[in-house]
């Protein structure tokens, strides 16, 4: 055994050209016959990051903007055939920058009032739909810029349903509740005018709703009442607590889009197209130019790692008074809220230094 070993290990050196130029002649057979996958594979490979790119550095110019921004209203609606189905529950005003996607959302508080609408700043969207088909949006927009004094470029309407829908299509999203609050006057849907069997508090009509603070799992239905509610105990109670409510679902959902069992699940992608398809009304029907315009707006903001950042308005406290506040109840005949001083121009400063000079 141990002399066949020194013949073989004599030879070795002999036999490695041999088996080098097989080796070779070998590879290079196999690359003739897998050359047409392999260049089709390169060109898949490259085909994405070429095309994100492109995306990326696409030209926004086809967006309406002012001083470079463009803006966006997010418009929440219950739908459904009740009285104040077209109500807008939530009101979102988001600016964004076209260069960098440097982004902007402010929660309007519902219960604000206009004079120049006589009414709160959430009909202004259900009266303008009765005076004309397609309105809604124009008052709306008109009613916006009354608060901000930023126009309104693009509105966004989706009913309670594609809400419910979009977020049980992400499984859920995760969300930091700041304080514990229970609220025991929820409406519940298709009870509004139940007798509640002779009831005079008509308890039938509400549920009992409690969160409790800290880190919570949320689906569809949780999440709506989280931003819905109205009527808890306490701070939590107030028009204010809830806008940031809103706005912190909603970067909920941005995180959660952002993830990347999302962001690379092209079929959960084409679910929720379908479902904002189904469920969201546009006050404009986007060009080709507009779609990719906005999807780089997009991808830079993923680049950029871009944060969004949060204004609000409340109404502060005793040491620190806010930007409105609350009258007696009977000068206006409901609860609403004004602007201090009955002046709007400390808001619209307020909103040009926040959105323009980034601090």
């Amino acid at each position: 055994m141990s002399k066949i070993k020194r013949q073989f290990f004599k030879y070795l050196s002999l036999l490695k050209p041999l088996i080098l130029g097989m080796a070779i002649i070998g590879g290079l057979f196999l690359l003739k016959l897998t050359a047409p996958f392999c260049k089709d594979f390169l060109s898949q490979t490259f085909k994405g990051p070429k095309l994100a790119f492109s995306l990326m550095t696409a030209d926004t110019s086809s967006l309406d903007s002012n001083n470079n921004r463009t803006n966006i209203l997010l418009l929440g609606v219950s739908g459904g055939d009740h009285e104040g189905n077209d109500l807008t529950d939530t009101m979102i005003f988001i600016s964004i920058d076209k260069n960098d996607a440097d982004t902007v959302m402010l929660s309007l508080p519902r219960d604000v009032w206009l004079d120049s609408l006589q009414a709160k700043i959430n009909t202004a969207y259900h009266y303008g739909e009765e005076r004309k088909e397609g309105g809604g949006f124009v008052l709306v927009k008109d009613a916006v810029y009354e608060v901000v004094n930023q126009p309104v470029h693009y509105v966004v309407l989706m009913d309670f349903q594609g809400f419910v829908q979009l977020i049980d299509l992400l499984d859920g999203i995760e969300v930091k509740v700041d304080r514990s609050f229970d609220d025991y006057k929820y409406p519940i849907a298709g009870r509004e005018n139940d007798e509640c069997g002779g009831d005079l508090e008509y308890k039938c009509r509400y549920e009992h709703l409690h969160f409790d603070a800290g880190l919570q799992h949320m689906n569809g239905q949780s999440a709506l009442k989280y931003v819905r509610s109205r009527n808890a105990e306490g701070e939590e109670g107030t028009d204010f607590a809830r806008s940031q409510r809103q706005k912190q679902i909603l970067l909920a959902l941005k995180d959660r889009i952002l993830s990347l069992d999302v962001m690379f699940n092209p079929k959960k992608i084409m679910e929720i197209r379908s479902t904002l398809g189904s469920n969201v009304k546009l006050d404009t029907q986007f060009s080709q130019q507009q779609t990719t315009a906005f999807l780089s707006l997009f991808l830079r903001f993923v680049k950029n790692h871009n944060q969004i950042r949060t204004l609000s308005l409340d109404y502060g406290d005793e040491e620190n008074p806010g930007f409105l506040y609350n009258p007696p109840i009977e000068e206006y005949g409901q609860w609403v809220l004004i602007p201090r001083d009955n002046d709007w121009s400390r808001i619209h400063k307020y909103f040009d230094e926040k959105i323009f000079k980034r601090y």
